[in-house]
């Protein structure tokens, strides 16, 4: 084991783990991080997609090893009390049918936004590869949509 320094929604943590621990589990089984979700383990599906120095990253396919001193966002930080547009959004469209991917997607559509303040549609399908199994894509991009709007 090795002892690493951890920088996770604002705060410093020590973590003791493997340097190809990947953050997926150190997140979830050290720090207690239980909103980014296992899904497949191999970077496809997203619903371990978190921000680390504000990209959106699949946490399944990135180790604690090659994190390093970045900064690591969860969906538990993204904002207080659910504050942030997209997760104001997701609320207002009823997107979650069954909500297992949706903290992934959530994190996957902010860093779009942050990149992209007012992306169209081949922009979202073009950056937002996370799958969902419940097929709720038209409230996603509604969601999308109205999210951009209460920014502006």
């Amino acid at each position: 084991m090795t002892i690493h320094q951890l920088h996770v929604n604002g705060l410093d943590h020590t973590v003791d783990a493997e340097d190809d621990m990947p953050l997926l589990w150190v997140l979830r089984d050290v720090l207690n991080k239980t909103g980014t979700k296992f899904g497949c383990g191999i970077g496809m599906c997203g619903a371990c997609t978190v921000h680390v120095d504000g990209e959106a990253t699949r946490s399944c396919s990135v180790s604690l090893g090659q994190v390093g001193q970045r900064k690591v966002t969860t969906i538990e930080g993204l904002s207080t009390g659910r504050t942030h547009p997209v997760q104001q959004a997701w609320i207002a469209e009823q997107v979650p049918q069954c909500g297992y991917c949706q903290s992934g997607m959530v994190m996957a559509v902010a860093a779009l936004l942050v990149k992209s303040p007012n992306p169209s549609d081949s922009e979202i399908d073009g950056s937002i590869s996370n799958i969902c199994r419940c097929g709720t894509y038209p409230r996603i991009r509604a969601a999308i949509h109205r999210a951009v709007r209460t920014r502006a």
